[in-house]
């Protein structure tokens, strides 16, 4: 008879060893922490400042039969409206994007601990603030540099997949 300690349903590892965070893992989890400052910074800001926005915006389309071409195409009366919707809306959408990095944070958190959990956590946190961005004010929000909301959440959505093969508990 073969008489195995079959405890272990991680990987094998040798009796007392736990698995190492990979070094993927930790680039990841570090940048998603100075992702969710950034964040943190960028939703106080966006509340703060709706208002000047709007107003700067206002003020930016009255002048705008003096300016080039691209500008026009850039400043229509698309952003105005976007950016009165973002006014009207500041308050949810401060709130979910609290909600949204916190998720991050503790998902990441979680990940360094090497808990499939974690990525799941992060993964709400992540789409979260895309889904009320459309909620609140609409697609005409990831145009321009607003793809960039869009963008930077799929590379990191793609990279952390590759990772959760580490993520073992």
């Amino acid at each position: 008879m073969n008489d195995t300690n079959s405890t272990s349903n991680v990987l094998d590892f040798a009796e007392g060893e736990r698995p190492k965070l990979t070094s993927g893992l930790n680039v990841l989890t570090i940048l998603t922490f100075v992702g969710c400052a950034i964040g943190l910074i960028g939703s106080f800001w966006n509340y703060t400042n709706a208002e000047k926005a709007y107003k700067d915006i206002q003020a930016a389309q009255e002048k705008l039969s003096e300016a080039p071409a691209f500008v026009r195409g850039m400043m229509g009366p698309e952003m105005v409206e976007i950016t009165r919707k973002m006014l009207e809306n500041k308050l949810p959408i401060l709130l979910l994007g609290l909600v949204a990095i916190a998720l991050c944070l503790y998902g990441a958190i979680e990940m360094r601990k090497l808990k499939k959990q974690g990525f799941v956590l992060w993964l709400a946190g992540e789409v979260l603030p895309i889904v009320s961005g459309l909620l609140f004010i609409g697609a005409g929000s990831f145009k321009g540099f607003g793809l960039v909301g869009v963008i930077i959440p799929i590379i990191f959505i793609i990279l952390y997949a590759v990772q959760r093969k580490n993520l073992v508990y």
